[in-house]
């Protein structure tokens, strides 16, 4: 077994984690899996990119435009206002798409179209915020601050109790006015012996209003 200088990211993370999800730590783990076509390091927890949020805090530049910088505050109806664009649909959207639609409105602006490289970077995810409930030590909403994971989420809520069903995990979803259900099992990840990153890259990232249900 490789030492903990070398293993990969994920598999650091979840061993970290998931002593503090499991009730006690009791969980002992043996090894973690990790993915030999990912070099140390490189790998992440990812989903679909971040979707922003209102009140998330987004820094907006224009290669080589000094009066084309901007911080902006997505408002709660989820829009932004940049110069020359106008109000821009923000919320539920990742910062790449944002930046093409910020890169079409400048188009008319420039030489030929030409619009130099436009850059998003969502500087606070205050806008994220979720809800765990059911058999965790501490039910609640949370608002982390950052993107989040279903392990780091459920970490928030003090982790599961004795006799939660890790099989029978949900995410609610709230997309609009529909709801989705997202069935996780999460047995194997917190109660097996080994852990692989494949696994844990399988799990939901949350998304600003999921609340998730240990039964």
């Amino acid at each position: 077994m490789r030492n903990i200088g070398g293993l990969n990211l994920v598999g650091v993370f979840a061993l970290s984690v998931i002593g503090s999800i499991v009730p006690g730590g009791g969980v002992a783990f043996a090894q973690a899996v990790t993915n030999p076509n990912l070099e140390d390091g490189s790998s992440t927890i990812s989903g679909a990119g971040y979707r922003v949020n209102p009140g998330d805090q987004l820094e907006i530049s224009v290669w080589r435009e000094d009066g084309l910088q901007r911080e902006v505050m997505v408002l709660p109806d989820g829009t932004i206002s940049f110069p020359l664009v106008g109000v821009i649909r923000a919320a539920g959207k990742t910062t790449a798409i944002i930046e093409q639609e910020i890169t079409a409105g400048l188009a008319n602006y420039f030489v030929d179209a030409t619009v130099p490289d436009v850059t998003v970077t969502v500087v606070s995810t205050s806008g994220l915020q979720f809800s765990v409930i059911g058999k965790v030590q501490s039910p609640g909403i949370f608002t982390p601050g950052r993107n989040v994971t279903l392990l780091e989420a459920l970490s928030f809520s003090g982790g599961v109790t004795e006799f939660a069903s890790l099989s029978n995990v949900v995410v609610v979803r709230k997309s609009g006015e529909s709801l989705t259900v997202i069935p996780v099992n999460l047995s194997k990840v917190l109660r097996s012996r080994s852990v692989s990153v494949e696994e844990v890259s399988a799990l939901p990232m949350i998304r600003s209003g999921d609340t998730i249900i240990v039964p």
